[in-house]
């Protein structure tokens, strides 16, 4: 599968200017079949009092669903919602036939304040689009790596994030921590630019099952990583060295 990751410079709150630059974007990769966005791609991270959220299905969503038929790919991100009165870093994964899926962030940055205005999710959500299997994870998700323990339900773990400059390293360290303990691929999605919080320089990667770099993107730029998933590989990878076998057997 062609995959393209876009480490975008999100415009705070605006949504039109920010939808405009992604597609704009998309233009320049048409031949990919999945594209990823960073964490709330449509308004940067909002955790403060001047939160912009839309309805269940509102106008982002529909965005991602009128791009994805128009361009015959998937296209996954986060948007903040509110639902029955409750907000939610959702993450949607919309395929090309209109169908939708969503992971609502389980772990808020309670740092920054997330959790006093977000509802944590519950669920745990594989997607299944291409042959592939995708676990969908959001920033601080990847912090906590008993969540996302693949149990041979998925084949590739997604991040999407805006995760500041001031802790990349740990960024980088842990999605390659969860490649190898997971044998998955990982897309690390995160932005660059700056918000009223923080600087952010990127570091949006995608990475085989063993940890190594298969594309990335340009630190403190607009860019896109674009790679090639291959199922086989992976399989092949999982008979010849199984240590997924040796694992623990724990309910979460």
């Amino acid at each position: 599968m062609e995959i393209a990751l876009l480490q975008t410079d999100i415009v705070w709150g605006d949504k039109e200017e920010n939808l405009m630059r992604v597609e704009r974007l998309m233009d320049e990769h048409p031949k990919a079949q999945l594209f990823v966005l960073p964490e709330m791609f449509a308004t940067g991270f909002m955790v403060g009092g001047d939160v912009v959220t839309e309805p269940q299905e509102g106008q982002v969503h529909r965005w991602m669903v009128d791009v994805a038929r128009r361009r015959g790919c998937a296209v996954a991100g986060s948007v903040a919602v509110e639902v029955d009165g409750r907000r939610h870093n959702r993450f949607y994964f919309v395929t090309p036939d209109g169908a939708t899926w969503h992971y609502d962030k389980r772990h808020l940055f309670t740092y920054a304040g997330e959790d006093r205005l977000y509802t944590k999710g519950e669920d745990r959500v594989v997607v299944r689009y291409g042959g592939l299997r995708f676990l969908l994870q959001v920033c601080y998700d990847l912090r906590f790596p008993v969540f996302s323990r693949n149990r041979g339900d998925y084949d590739v773990a997604i991040y999407v994030a805006n995760w500041p400059t001031a802790r990349l390293f740990a960024w980088q360290t842990l999605l390659r921590a969860r490649a190898i303990e997971n044998q998955c691929f990982v897309l690390g999605v995160n932005r660059v630019g700056n918000d009223p919080a923080n600087a952010y320089s990127g570091g949006t990667v995608v990475l085989d099952p063993q940890g190594q770099t298969l594309a990335e993107c340009r630190a403190n730029e607009v860019d896109v990583a674009q790679a090639t998933l291959s199922l086989e590989s992976l399989e092949g990878l999982r008979r010849t060295f199984p240590v997924m076998r040796d694992g623990d057997v724990f309910i979460l």
